[in-house]
């Protein structure tokens, strides 16, 4: 009997376009294995054939030492006869089935391919576009899967001699590197004026550096999309571009060559290191050292700055002219999606750039960049984007059928379901515009390709005119299940945890469409994916000109000083006063409820506590008045900030009162009290207030685990000050760090909730 033995192993995962097949043909090879290895629909199958002792060390090296990309999540083995076939080699792709293997995200530039491309004696020195099996782009370039190169936009490259050279040897780093390309055969840059003019140049990049340092506006074609480019260092040019691009006061990002420079402008621990330096290269909000620069209009009344490393060989080139930091905001007007297509570009930016610097390899998927902060010791994502998606979301249990969640209206994703995975999209936005709609649109579409997913079941939000609920209930050939906004957010942490039973949600949001039809937004919920209750929830006020009072927080203010003081809140002595001239008025519309909608939300209480402190009475971005009273808070030693003394009333079912709040922090501001220590009070006598709240809910439950979700807990001191006091008391706290606390998660949520639900209509 012949001592060979065969098998077939099928291997689920992120296991192609990560160097996966090199290295199991390099692995077997070393252990004097035979068979062949291919991707397919699936994944990645496998034959081998050997000696036992052979296949046993195999084995032993596919789970030590796969690629540092690469993400195995099944493996199925199977015993075959032996066959005596020679060598190991890798076979043509089997195109057949349904595709269920996972895509890698865009991955940024290996420090191998770093070292070449700065090599005067390298091939690739100075080439924009230089990738291998370990980096470079996959998710934006894919067209259909599996990733192999005519499925990416880099069909239209045929490769060099030299690269196909590389590409078919085994031993080489860019074996079966499908983006793999040189100056010879691959992606082109090309340096225009913002009307569409060529420049001549012998070197695009060069010529870029040199305008850039004049304080000119550059457009920057890169992985996911446009980039719009300054110097971080001339306040100038920064203020040019906040002017053209209509954001007045809304933080720009910012990317630095190394870790190093970072550190000249901002606080930097372990945590936010590791951040920094991952593969996915997110912006990391890191607290900016006072007075350290870079220009002060970069992040006007703001404590934090928004840093990012290199991840494309370009980012490198242009870091590697000599600038410290560079500013890379997204190239768009505020709110629009962010641009992908030269001509697209040329009519969206070109009233914005000054130079575009173009290339002509195609961006299939939008993508912007991801954002992420450390707080308790993790990172916690604010944009989920570029670098980690598509990677999926491993549910608790498997859905039965194929799920499509349209998300929220604002910082919408949408989410796909197969089985035991959900798949979200990249951060799409506001969908207030028609661009912004045809994205969602375009990425429901291309995501459900990519993965060959057929929706079986629609799960929007509750509320009837979000757009995104008009688009999923515009779909009459399937069937769709509501789910209400704060629900989601609870099923989503409870999702994203592996948690299944019972929940205390102590969820805190802008704005969600209760099943009262009022809107809720200081909620604590309890509940699991088929059911919650609404154990207590922040006193209700109107909100005075209905989405005005958005914009304006004055109009909050003036809402909440009603609350404490009736219509004597006109004559109180403190500055937000002077903004109620049309007071009176405003108390007619609310007690007739005219556009006066009744709220819980806790976003607009932070806005309310902003305006009454006179820190900001109008926004310019989404969070503004709230990102300013945190900041005051932050500057305030935690030693000089006591609380509030509580009500004796606290802790029941029902309404959360807060009008006793108001009146204490008017009282304050009355005796001269500094806006930054009453705003620090404010913070830590709410983050008790609502503690006590969900303890009182733990007790008349038994239930022991709380959820942290709703855009409110993207104010670190707040976050930690509860997160805290909830650990303190011995409660299992859940939250955030896979997806955004924000409306981000609400499509996962919607997933969850909606299978639970869809199986009670079908008796299940």
């Amino acid at each position: 009997m012949s001592p060979f033995k065969r098998e077939r192993v099928r291997i689920r995962g992120i296991v192609q376009g990560v160097g996966f097949r090199p290295f199991v043909h390099r692995t077997a090879r070393n252990c004097g294995l035979c068979g062949f290895v291919r991707n397919d629909a699936s994944g990645v199958i496998l034959e081998i054939e050997g000696e036992p002792d052979g296949l046993q060390r195999f084995h032993g090296a596919l789970a030590r030492d796969a690629p540092p990309l690469a993400r195995i999540t099944g493996c199925e083995i199977e015993e075959l006869p032996a066959t005596g076939e020679p060598g190991f080699r890798i076979v043509v792709t089997d195109q057949d089935g349904t595709a269920t293997t996972l895509i890698s995200p865009d991955i940024s530039l290996c420090d191998d391919c770093r070292r070449e491309l700065l090599d005067p004696g390298d091939r690739r020195y100075r080439y924009p576009f230089i990738n291998c099996t370990n980096c470079g782009p996959r998710y934006t370039i894919v067209r259909a899967m599996p990733y192999d190169r005519p499925n990416t936009s880099m069909a239209a490259f045929p490769l060099c001699p030299d690269c196909s050279a590389e590409y078919h040897d085994p031993d080489h780093r860019r074996f079966h590197a499908q983006p793999n390309a040189c100056p010879v055969c691959g992606p082109s840059l090309a340096l225009v004026a913002a009307d569409g003019g060529g420049l001549r140049t012998d070197d695009p990049v060069a010529s870029a550096v040199e305008l850039l340092r004049e304080g000119r506006i550059m457009a920057v074609r890169g992985l996911g999309g446009f980039h719009l480019v300054v110097d971080a260092g001339n306040d100038e040019a920064v203020r040019e571009l906040r002017r053209r691009k209509g954001r007045a006061e809304k933080p720009f990002a910012v990317m630095a060559p190394n870790t190093e420079t970072v550190e000249r402008y901002c606080e930097i621990g372990p945590e936010e290191r590791h951040a920094l330096e991952q593969p996915t290269r997110p912006i990391v909000l890191l607290k900016a050292r006072a007075g350290a620069g870079p220009a002060p209009s970069i992040a006007p009344g703001n404590r934090y700055l928004g840093f990012m490393l290199p991840y494309t060989p370009l980012h490198e080139l242009l870091l590697a002219g000599g600038f410290p930091a560079l500013v890379m905001t997204s190239g768009n007007l505020s709110e629009e999606p962010i641009a992908i297509g030269n001509g697209e570009a040329l009519e969206r930016l070109g009233t914005l750039a000054d130079y575009m610097l173009l290339h002509d390899r195609e961006i299939l998927q939008r993508c912007d960049d991801s954002i992420v902060r450390v707080a308790a010791g993790k990172e916690r994502m604010i944009r989920r984007a570029r670098g980690y998606t598509p990677t999926p979301i491993f549910l608790p249990s498997p859905t039965d059928h194929n799920i499509l969640a349209t998300g929220a209206e604002l910082k919408n994703t949408i989410a796909l379901t197969r089985k035991d995975t959900a798949f979200l999209s990249q951060h799409i936005g506001d969908l207030d515009n028609p661009a912004a709609m045809a994205f969602f649109e375009h990425t429901i579409g291309h995501l459900g390709q990519i993965l060959r997913i057929e929706p079986e079941l629609i799960a929007h939000d509750l509320h009837p005119e979000y757009l995104s609920t008009k688009w999923a209930t515009s779909r009459d050939d399937l069937p769709r299940i509501a789910v209400q906004h704060h629900h989601a957010h609870l099923a989503a942490l409870m999702a994203e945890n592996g948690v299944v039973a019972p929940t205390i949600g102590l969820i805190l949001d802008g704005a969600g469409y209760g099943s009262d039809g009022t809107v809720w937004g200081g909620e604590i919920l309890v509940g699991d994916f088929g059911r919650f209750d609404r154990y207590a929830w922040l006193e209700t006020v109107p909100m005075p000109g209905g989405a005005a009072a958005i914009r304006q927080p004055w109009r909050m203010a003036l809402a909440w000083l009603r609350a404490a003081y009736g219509d004597q809140a006109l004559k109180l002595p403190i500055p937000v006063r002077d903004r109620f001239t049309d007071g009176e008025l405003l108390f007619r519309s609310m007690d007739r409820g005219i556009n006066s909608p009744l709220t819980s939300s806790c976003g607009r209480l932070f806005d309310a506590v902003a305006a009454i402190l006179n820190l900001r009475h109008e926004i310019a971005f989404e969070a503004q008045a709230a990102i300013e009273l945190e900041m005051a808070a932050t500057d305030v030693p935690r030693e000089r900030v006591q609380p509030y003394e509580l009500p004796p009333q606290r802790g029941r079912r029902g309404p959360v009162p807060l009008a006793w709040l108001i009146r204490e922090i008017a009282g304050d501001l009355k005796t001269g009290s500094p806006p930054g220590l009453i705003a620090a009070r404010f913070h830590t006598t709410l983050a008790a207030l609502l503690t006590e709240t969900v303890l009182a809910a733990a007790r008349a439950t038994g239930i022991a685990a709380v959820g942290l979700s709703g855009g409110v807990f993207q104010n670190r001191l707040f976050f930690l000050d509860v997160l805290d006091r909830l650990e303190s008391a011995g409660m299992n706290v859940l939250t955030h760090s896979l997806l955004p606390a924000g409306d981000g998660c609400i499509a996962l949520g919607q997933t969850v909730v909606a299978d639970v639900q869809w199986r009670r209509t079908k008796g299940e």
